[in-house]
């Protein structure tokens, strides 16, 4: 596809996923979130450049762990997502972050200005992921921290079936593309070429928990990465697709009507050496 038009996409599909996505996510991405911090290690007084920060669920933990004498850039291409973290942060931490849209792949930000860039979940809806790397590599000082987490692979996240089931209906335009780099060895590659040095990787496990069928498809098929193609049906097409999801995902479904969903995650850090 092309970039431009893969970009548009990705945007309109997050400003309508934004009214769903903090509340469906929060409590099924703390684990691997908490993981990206760790491996970050983000310090007090750091200047942290973030990239598709989404609605905020890790800005939040950033602001709060560089204080008062540290910042935030935070980036994403969903406008409606920056305005949701924006009313979402308390005045102190506010204070601490500057928002703006932008892409990863374009990222307009001075070389070496950063102590770390990190990236929650975005890199799989890139258009190149390894520009976007490359651009959060450039943007940070020698010997400066980038740490991204991404989805793992496709066979071990239990809600994937997701993906074939929209696109039967109305292309998503990101089934080919989601757990690309989630792939084995495929995003130390990236981290590799981006001159990305020191590398850590570590592939982990979570179970995500949702109470009931409303708040798994509100997570899921309103608040994710189809909610662009799901805006697109028609009240027959969205009573089949959310029957069929609910099907594909039954195995995990408990007595009291809660999900309990494997789900992979994949984080790498790396330390910056070579400043172009």
């Amino acid at each position: 596809m092309n970039p431009r038009v893969q970009l548009r996409i990705q945007r309109y599909g997050w400003d309508a996923a934004a009214p769903f996505y903090h509340d469906g996510w929060e409590a099924q991405l703390r684990g691997a979130h908490a993981h990206l911090m760790r491996l970050a290690d983000i310090q007090a007084g750091q200047h942290v450049l973030e990239i598709a920060c989404g609605s905020g669920l890790v800005t939040t933990q950033i602001a709060q762990a560089v204080g008062e004498d540290g910042d935030v850039l935070a980036t994403d291409i969903s406008q409606g997502m920056l305005d949701d973290l924006e009313q979402r942060l308390l005045p102190n931490l506010r204070r601490r972050v500057t928002f703006r849209r932008m892409p990863a792949e374009a990222l307009s930000v001075s070389n070496g200005t950063f102590d770390a860039a990190v990236s929650a979940l975005g890199l799989m809806y890139t258009t190149d992921p390894g520009t976007a790397l490359r651009n959060m590599a450039r943007a940070v000082k020698k010997g400066g921290t980038v740490a991204a987490t991404v989805w793992g692979e496709r066979n071990n996240c239990g809600w994937a079936e997701v993906f074939p089931i929209v696109d039967a209906r109305v292309s998503s335009e990101v089934c080919p593309l989601f757990f690309r780099t989630g792939a084995p060895g495929a995003l130390v590659r990236q981290f590799h070429d981006a001159e990305i040095e020191n590398i850590t990787e570590h592939r982990h496990s979570e179970i995500l928990n949702f109470a009931s069928d409303d708040q798994l498809v509100d997570a899921v098929l309103l608040g994710g990465p189809v909610a662009m193609a799901v805006k697109r049906f028609n009240e027959t097409d969205w009573h089949d697709v959310r029957q069929e999801f609910l099907e594909s995902v039954s195995a995990f479904k408990h007595f009291d009507g809660s999900y309990h969903i494997p789900g992979e995650f994949l984080t790498v850090k790396g330390i910056r050496q070579v400043l172009q």
